[in-house]
């Protein structure tokens, strides 16, 4: 039995002990959180909010570049979800270019004028026209090939190889890979087990035609009015000038039941593999436009809507240039970066049979 003078004594040993235990845990560097990180919370089922107060907290080490966002979203993250995943990462890469600057300061170093990232956000879309807006989630553009002049969208559908390629998503994933290293042995090795080109023999053709897709016989964002209105926020899309870009609604062409064509252009057989910025891909683009009426908002904003009731179907919210006669890089447009991004970008819809 210990005495009241042996007490303090014994109680010393055992706390001691314990709170230098949590002093080191305290000390030790919080864990960072990933793209798999929050798809495993996802997969849990955890609410939302505990999600994105996970994301807040945690330092963050998220990829945000499009293909990225794209998996998280059919990975089911929500979009609430990432937009705190792309300000956690923001405000990260922020503080991370302003610490040099500290240190320089305390050196007696001078500083340069601007130290922060300039901050950027992927553009949205959202349905205005409802009671309580509906995001919508951005989609990107399968970019596949064709040996069939592009007369129109209908006469690419009877394409096989075309609809099968859009359907596995093979081939632009396998020419990410490939254009990302910056290899040309890549980019042939890609050329000749792509979906569509991998039924291509003998010599090629000097121009192809380029087709834009969508996976899948319909979208999930079903609507029921024919007049939909949409705000569309581009204001700080990452390396273009929102100036140079308008939304624009067109009509979907769904093909062979496994995926629905957004346009089509003829481009020489090498251009999405070409990073100089000469492709006036826009300049006879084949798709089928919706008659709208724009309303800016500002910079980079605006709504968007029919000018008159539309037809139950598939259609689509893309970005397009200005200008028809706007050059893009090929390579941005296959990986989907700059002004690419902003060309394949989609946000699909459908309208229902019993919309009003």
């Amino acid at each position: 039995m210990l005495t009241l003078n042996r007490w303090p004594r014994a109680a010393t040993r055992l706390l001691v002990p314990m709170l230098l235990s949590a002093m080191l845990v305290a000390q030790q560097p919080q864990k960072s959180m990933t793209n798999d990180g929050v798809v495993q919370l996802v997969k849990a089922g955890l609410p939302e909010s505990v999600i994105i107060g996970a994301i807040q907290s945690s330092p963050p080490s998220y990829d945000i570049s499009a293909d990225a966002l794209i998996k998280l979203n059919q990975a089911g993250v929500t979009p609430d979800e990432m937009k705190a995943i792309i300000a956690a990462q923001q405000a990260g890469n922020t503080a991370g270019s302003s610490a040099p600057a500290a240190n320089a300061n305390a050196g007696g170093g001078q500083a340069p004028a601007s130290t922060s990232q300039a901050r950027w956000e992927m553009p949205s879309v959202a349905v205005v026209s409802s009671p309580s807006p509906q995001v919508l989630p951005i989609e990107k553009t399968q970019l596949e090939e064709s040996k069939i002049k592009p007369h129109s969208l209908g006469s690419l559908v009877g394409d096989s190889a075309l609809t099968q390629g859009m359907q596995a998503g093979v081939s632009d994933a396998a020419w990410d890979t490939a254009t990302h290293m910056n290899s040309g042995i890549g980019g042939a090795a890609v050329l000749q087990t792509g979906g569509i080109v991998s039924g291509l023999l003998g010599r090629r053709p000097q121009t192809t035609t380029y087709v834009w897709g969508i996976p899948g016989a319909a979208s999930s964002n079903v609507l029921h009015t024919a007049t939909p209105k949409f705000g569309v926020s581009f204001a700080k899309a990452p390396g273009v000038n929102p100036d140079d870009f308008a939304p624009r609604i067109v009509k979907l062409t769904p093909a062979q039941n496994s995926c629905r064509l957004v346009g089509a252009a003829q481009g020489k057989e090498d251009a999405r593999s070409d990073i100089a910025a000469d492709w006036e891909i826009y300049s006879a683009f084949v798709e089928d436009p919706v008659q709208v009426n724009l309303e800016k908002t500002g910079e980079g904003n605006y709504n968007v809507f029919p000018q008159a009731p539309i037809l139950p179907g598939e259609y689509a919210v893309v970005l397009r240039p200005v200008s028809k006669n706007m050059k893009i890089s090929g390579a941005d447009a296959s990986r989907g970066q700059g002004a690419g991004l902003m060309f394949s970008a989609v946000w699909s819809f459908e309208v229902a049979m019993d919309a009003h």
